[in-house]
């Protein structure tokens, strides 16, 4: 299986991770575990997340009690040296989700990173409504391509932006969620392109490997989400995450 982009623009940095020789000489562990949705988020007063659905899991790895995230809906436990988990081929979700939650982690560790953390209990909702000013005062009224279903998200965006939104979990293609008919994640990315001002795209494409195609778009991309928090500031992309710690 190919290998995406985007783990061969992360591969200079693991590498460098890789070299440092306190970090190398280090004996550290990366425990990769599945948390509940109680875990993961808490109360969040509602029960549509994908997470609470058992769509997908939140993996944490613990690099020395630094905690890092990533999403999969192929999850499971890994048990091992911080370069037996950064060398491992990203050829599937969960080898890419062992990856990218120890990457998470070792940048909490080694940078004093933040926002590796899901938020829980009201922290959803919070962060679904400062959203809409933050778009606002970046992006003006953009009309909004949502990749990947985010249920608090979507409820607050489609009251006050033209939005469209595309998953890949058939049970929500063709449903209406506030307003709005779910499309397929089989998308012609052309023509959502032409349709939008600004793609909001979940950072757990970073793990389930759709993330490529939005690393050089025309049309601004703002990212969501704890999983991706390393690769996005090692990358220079634009993330949104504020009530995560």
């Amino acid at each position: 299986m190919a290998i995406p982009e985007v783990f061969k623009k992360l591969q200079p940095i693991i590498d460098e991770i890789l070299k440092d020789s306190k970090l190398a000489s280090t004996k550290i562990i990366v425990d990769c575990k599945e948390l509940t949705p109680e875990e993961a988020i808490g109360s969040p007063g509602r029960d549509d997340f994908p997470l609470q659905k058992g769509k997908e899991k939140l993996m944490q790895a613990e690099i020395d009690g630094h905690l890092g995230q990533a999403y999969t809906d192929q999850p499971g436990s890994f048990n091992g040296s911080l370069k037996e988990a950064l060398t491992l081929p990203p050829v599937n979700n969960y080898h890419r989700a062992v990856i990218i939650a120890a990457l998470n982690a070792v940048h909490r560790r080694t940078k004093g990173a933040t926002s590796t953390i899901h938020c829980r209990d009201q922290g959803p909702g919070e962060c679904s409504t400062i959203l809409l000013d933050t778009i606002a005062k970046k992006y003006g009224n953009p009309r909004i391509a949502v990749i990947g279903l985010q249920p608090a998200m979507v409820e607050q965006l489609a009251r006050r932006f033209e939005t469209r939104v595309f998953d890949l979990d058939p049970d929500n293609i063709g449903e209406n969620k506030h307003g709005v008919t779910i499309e397929s994640g089989d998308y012609d990315l052309e023509e959502i392109e032409d349709w939008c001002d600004l793609f909001l795209v979940t950072g757990s494409s970073v793990v389930n490997g759709t993330i490529d195609p939005f690393l050089n778009r025309k049309k601004p991309v703002l990212f969501y989400g704890t999983t991706i928090a390393a690769p996005a500031e090692y990358l220079g992309l634009d993330r949104y995450c504020p009530v995560s710690t």
